[in-house]
């Protein structure tokens, strides 16, 4: 993966091609695990964005005027541009650290949402109205946002990002992306690669990897009509203060403080197979991960026993080597976040039952309990490999308990009797419920998002796309000229 192998090296996308960014500056791309940087990609300015925005309101009138066949068609062309990418999985387990079934994941997964996305492009924009006056053809349509600015993270940066994109553009809008400084390949510059193989129309989709300059320029442009984040609660509130000043449209997805809750008839093996991979899938680096585990007192020892064996049985190191079960933190500052959780609770009585522990940016899977209510590692969205674990007297107490939040992203509930973990599902203030299955959940149809603290605007899936990437006119036309009494 040499640097000079690569269109992206030193370069942004913009206008359909890869071009040296107005400042000449670079990120580097590193892998995760051995921390060597392996290439540079182009680092963007405020100029760049001027520039791409500009080219982007062009070509957004004359992509929305084609044929909604030939807009899916593009779509299309670059789901099969990622199916036959040469060295897309190395790419993605490089540079975010993660093991070769999320990578696999992640690929998959963007190409059902191109493959979805290219179907709605065919979807009905109007309904005809029924109107009081005689004579009027009343409608109400569906009209593109226009440019759609998009910031992702580091996380999942290929299928969080097409979950915008694909959708956007079926619908006749344009975007503008910007990746996570982290992931500036595998988040935006090797999709605009897939872009450019597929012969995409230039300036439909851009790519400007930056710093925080970038994307505040991005938020504030007025020819932006709509922002897309995907992060922290943190930034996303930064986000919404500016485009709310602007009245400007967004849609942001946001943190989680997740609740996984074991019923007293739970089948234990199965509850703590499925709490472990909901805390220590991608080292629990998602929004959907379990942050708190929340179990009847008469299952606890059982489940705390199983859940910690499969902790301490999961291999921890290099995604690129066999049978590696977790990869690294994604940064040190990230771990330093980790593990100062984790000190402050133990100061404050918890418990590690295992891990705990660190070798460089490698984090071993964490089991701990009598965790204080009041403690930031219960309290917030940890992002790392740590299940905290409560015991509960019956199934009120854990709704009260996992309703005892500011986020509402995502809970699970795990229990024999279906008609009553169904039951206990309702009651969970949250925007995704599940029951018998982990909390990490995502398909191309389904409605994702969050509400409270967790999320703001609308969901990204299936028919919730029409309502996130359109936006809404009236329109009546008359047979004959209305005559008024003036």
């Amino acid at each position: 993966m040499a640097e000079h192998n690569h269109p992206w090296s030193n370069a942004i996308f913009v206008d359909g091609r890869f071009q040296p960014p107005a400042g000449g500056e670079t990120l580097p791309v590193r892998d995760k695990s051995s921390d060597e940087v392996f290439g540079a990609a182009g680092a963007a300015g405020t100029a760049d964005v001027d520039a791409a925005v500009a080219s982007s309101v062009t070509a957004q009138r004359a992509w929305a005027a084609l044929p909604y066949s030939e807009r899916a068609a593009v779509l299309h062309r670059v789901a099969a541009a990622l199916e036959q990418a040469d060295g897309f999985r190395e790419l993605i387990m490089r540079e975010t650290g993660s093991i070769a079934g999320k990578a696999d994941y992640e690929i998959a997964s963007a190409v059902g949402e191109l493959t979805e996305a290219a179907a709605l492009a065919s979807r009905p924009v109007g309904e005809v109205l029924q109107s009081s006056h005689e004579g009027r053809f009343s409608v109400a349509e569906r009209l593109p946002v226009g440019l759609v600015g998009v910031i992702t993270p580091w996380n999942f940066p290929l299928v969080l990002g097409m979950r915008v994109i694909a959708p956007a553009l079926a619908l006749g809008n344009v975007v503008l992306l910007k990746p996570s400084p982290e992931t500036p390949v595998s988040g935006g510059l090797a999709i605009g690669e897939l872009f450019e193989r597929a012969g995409a129309p230039a300036g439909i989709f851009q790519v400007l990897p930056g710093d925080e300059e970038v994307g505040r320029r991005l938020v504030e442009h007025p020819d932006v009509a709509m922002v897309h984040f995907t992060g922290s609660t943190t930034v996303g509130r930064d986000i919404a203060r500016t485009a709310g000043s602007l009245l400007k449209k967004t849609s942001l997805e946001l943190g989680g403080n997740n609740a996984l809750l074991v019923l007293d008839d739970a089948d234990i093996d199965q509850a703590a197979m499925i709490g472990a991979w909901s805390s220590f899938h991608y080292q629990g680096q998602t929004c959907i991960s379990a942050g708190r585990h929340i179990v009847d007192r008469t299952v606890a020892d059982a489940y705390l026993r199983n859940l910690t064996d499969r902790a301490a049985a999961i291999t921890v190191g290099d995604p690129l080597r066999d049978n590696t079960g977790l990869g690294p933190i994604i940064n040190d500052a990230q771990l330093k976040r980790a593990t100062d959780l984790l000190e402050e609770a133990v100061a404050g009585g918890a418990r590690i039952l295992t891990g705990g522990t660190s070798e460089g940016r490698f984090f071993r899977p964490t089991v701990v309990v009598d965790v204080d209510p009041a403690s930031a590692l219960w309290t917030e969205e940890i992002f790392a490999p740590i299940a905290p674990v409560a015991v509960v007297d019956g199934a009120d107490q854990a709704v009260a308990l996992a309703n005892d939040t500011r986020y509402g992203l995502v809970s699970s509930v795990v229990g024999t009797d279906v008609h009553r973990a169904t039951q206990v599902a309702r009651r969970l203030n949250c925007a995704m419920v599940h029951v018998n299955d982990a909390t990490p959940q995502d398909e191309p149809l389904a409605p994702f998002g969050g509400i409270g603290q967790s999320g703001l605007g609308g969901r990204a899936g299936g028919d919730a796309n029409l309502e996130e990437f359109t936006e809404r006119r009236w329109r009546t036309v008359n047979s004959d000229p209305v005559h008024y009494p003036y």
